[in-house]
């Protein structure tokens, strides 16, 4: 089965493209609004309840509680499976959520990886170990964090990076598997009405007011019994086969993609992405046709004929000083040529998109000319032929 690409993995639009379903998006609004204002001053007491009350069961109990009245709904299968033993918990990665969802089950933490630390993340739910950016340090902080008397479990990402959780998984990273050889893994799948439960670049601000005005997210738990590594496996077979057995129990592809990829991807679409913004009629000959070459501008060239005198020019490289006499009576066969057709591929090194670039130049020129000649019926005389002249 071919692997699927990075976009594949990805969620790009946030409403829906069917249009019975966005029209009862667009009657909804107005209900959505009044109850993501409602939920608004819900969730600022189920956030002081949380802080006030003590850790432990009864905390967990009443938080869900309430988050159901925001729309949560958390379910969850297979916890015949779960080790209350084992410190380690790997899960796939859908939202920017899916801690805070998980930790309603049982208690664990989850380390911050990226961003400020602070109160935000404090608040968010996030444990703060530091070394951010150093992965091995981490690991080895987490390492001795779980070895402490009453610490909670870790659940960790090794995807690193949210997925529509539709087609594939992402590459797992190698060191949440350094910290313990027994893991719990776990499948998380989430969905919500209307649109989609997570868009690429997307703030969780933005999500969690999405989430507050949709009428309710469901967010599914499946626990799957615990794999320990085997003798003689190295840490790496061992994140591959846990992978394996996560993208099978969901339903989905193993792939090699990892963050990077991703992070790769999203600039260079926003790099090649057309700016339909950009208009053809900039007063300026190079601006425009720079937009219309590099695709920034839509442009349909004509379906004409080719007349011999332009055949015979367009096979020289190079376009020799010429000069505008007398006009001649048009025929039709002296209709405009055809727009030369670039082609519009990204070369590797900045030396050879210049050049690719200025030949894309000199034939729109080349081009440009022919048609203002032939439109106006004139007739082109280089030099070479003044030079025959006696």
């Amino acid at each position: 089965m071919e692997r699927p690409r990075v976009q594949q993995l990805l969620e790009f639009r946030r409403l829906p493209t069917d249009g019975f379903i966005l029209a009862l998006l667009v009657l909804y609004a107005p209900f959505g609004i009044c109850l993501m204002l409602l939920r608004i001053f819900i969730g600022l007491h189920v956030f002081l309840v949380s802080s006030a009350l003590p850790d432990g069961l009864l905390r967990r109990v009443i938080v869900r509680a309430m988050c159901t009245i925001l729309g949560v709904i958390v379910l969850q299968r297979g916890s015949r499976h779960r080790d209350k033993n084992i410190k380690i918990y790997i899960s796939n990665h859908i939202t920017q959520f899916d801690h805070n969802i998980l930790n309603f089950l049982t208690p664990c933490h989850t380390p911050l990886l990226e961003g400020h630390s602070g109160f935000v993340s404090w608040a968010r739910g996030y444990l703060e170990l530091g070394w951010l950016d150093n992965r091995t340090r981490l690991a080895e902080a987490l390492k001795h964090y779980s070895c402490l008397d009453g610490a909670r479990g870790l659940l960790l990402f090794p995807e690193d990076e949210t997925t529509n959780g539709k087609v594939g998984l992402l590459k797992f990273s190698s060191w949440p598997f350094t910290i313990d050889s027994i893991v719990q893994p776990l499948v998380l799948t989430v969905k919500r009405p209307f649109v989609s439960v997570n868009v690429v670049e997307s703030s969780w601000v933005t999500e969690l007011l999405w989430m507050f005005f949709i009428p309710f997210t469901v967010y599914q738990v499946r626990w799957l019994p615990s794999m320990s590594q085997m003798d003689e496996e190295s840490e790496e077979d061992f994140t591959v086969r846990v992978q394996e057995h996560l993208a099978t129990e969901l339903g989905v592809l193993s792939t090699q993609h990892t963050k990077s990829d991703k992070v790769e991807y999203l600039k260079r679409m926003k790099h090649m992405a057309p700016q339909a913004t950009v208009s053809v009629n900039t007063k300026c000959v190079d601006t425009t046709i720079t937009n219309l070459l590099e695709g920034r501008v839509q442009f349909t060239p004509e379906e004409v004929s080719v007349s011999p005198s332009s055949i015979s020019l367009s096979n020289k490289p190079h376009l020799a000083p010429c000069k505008l006499v007398t006009p001649l009576k048009k025929t039709p066969k002296d209709a405009p040529t055809t727009k030369p057709v670039a082609k519009m591929r990204f070369e590797k090194s900045p030396v050879d998109r210049h050049q690719s670039l200025q030949e894309r130049k000199e034939a729109l020129y080349a081009y440009a000319r022919r048609r203002y000649i032939e439109k106006h019926g004139l007739q082109l005389e280089t030099e070479e032929s003044q030079a025959e002249e006696p």
